[in-house]
């Protein structure tokens, strides 16, 4: 894997693409906090190389990445960005971007909006957007909370950076050897498994020995004004569990262009356990067909933008679907037949 010198850093960076010599766009993808490029790699950047020129790249003191002592503000991390594309020639990309590493996206897209094709943000939580906390609850935060107390967690799932804090306590656990409460492991993914305990000492390094905590905590420089600027196609994805969620939420006031898709049951970490459908919700964005049916409205619906999902979707391990009502029906063996009941449901309502 090359290291490329830019903006003062040395960031180690990946490229793939089928191989057959065809050109094809850019898709750059950006990972969050306490994960690297294999975020993306081996569920995402291979199947999706088929399709485009990949750029996968380790954010400045993550994976194999240098960590320099400060440099952490989204702004910089922008810069990065921008610095990497220049080094490579990319004049123009698609963006992927999950969690934190949306910040440092939407960072780069704010500065140069003209060099983004498209962007998919993964739940991402911004500054602006957090400040819903202070006129609504994330609801599955209710039923997290006891288990944080019962631990002996001092964390509050109110607090704005609930998220980076929780990351930076089970990280700490991680080293010492405590078990992970089972109930918290899809706010925690990427600290947990086979490579949980490498990643936790390097979040904590990075956490620790660098002025990343103070500038990943601070102001994210991403106004109101600043994103509804933005004009380019924009599919947003949230978890129905994640705190993030909120700062989706703000988004459906400012972007009536962007499409919001909704994850059922999932927690932040969705992309690593749902690829499947995300990528089949990427692959339906970048053709165009989720915009049809984001524009469609259902009679007595308002113009405003909301959050949509299929009526058809696994969870559990089993597959359901849902009426209008949002009455959840199933658990059924297979996706077949769940569609298959639904539409003898719409053939009965029809009738």
């Amino acid at each position: 894997m090359p290291m490329v010198r830019v903006n003062g850093v040395e960031l180690n960076v990946l490229q793939l693409d089928e191989g057959d010599g065809a050109a094809r766009e850019d898709l750059v993808m950006v990972h969050g906090l306490a994960t690297n490029m294999a975020f993306w790699y081996f569920k995402y950047a291979v199947p999706l190389s088929r399709r485009f020129r990949i750029t996968l790249y380790d954010l400045r003191g993550h994976g194999r990445s240098e960590m320099p002592a400060s440099g952490y503000a989204p702004e910089v991390l922008g810069r990065d960005l921008a610095a990497l594309l220049d080094h490579l020639g990319i004049e123009k990309a698609h963006l992927m971007a999950h969690s934190f590493g949306g910040v440092v996206a939407l960072n780069f897209a704010c500065a140069q909006p003209q060099r983004v094709r498209s962007l998919v943000l993964a739940d991402s939580h911004f500054s602006a957007g957090r400040s819903v906390h202070a006129r609504a609850q994330w609801a599955f935060g209710r039923r997290v909370q006891p288990v944080l107390d019962r631990y002996g967690l001092d964390l509050d799932t109110q607090d704005p950076y609930f998220g980076p804090r929780l990351l930076l306590r089970v990280a700490e656990w991680q080293i010492n050897g405590f078990e992970i409460p089972r109930e918290l492991g899809d706010l925690v993914s990427p600290l947990l498994g086979r490579t949980g305990k490498r990643t936790a000492g390097e979040f904590l390094r990075l956490m620790r020995t660098t002025s990343a905590e103070r500038e990943m905590t601070a102001d994210d420089g991403l106004t109101l004004d600043r994103l509804r600027a933005l004009r380019f196609p924009i599919v947003a994805m949230y978890g129905d569990n994640s705190p993030a969620r909120l700062s989706g939420s703000e988004l459906l006031e400012i972007w009536p262009h962007a499409i919001f898709r909704r994850v059922r049951d999932a927690g932040h970490f969705f992309p690593t356990v749902r690829p499947q459908q995300v990528l089949a919700d990427c692959l339906r964005f970048w053709d165009g067909e989720l915009d049809h049916a984001h524009r469609r409205q259902r009679a007595g619906e308002s113009g405003r933008a909301w959050f949509r999902s299929d009526r058809v979707f696994p969870s559990e391990g089993g597959w359901y679907y849902t009426t209008r009502s949002e009455q959840r029906v199933g658990p059924f063996a297979s996706r077949e037949a769940a569609a298959q009941r639904l539409q003898g449901f719409l053939a009965e309502v029809a009738s």
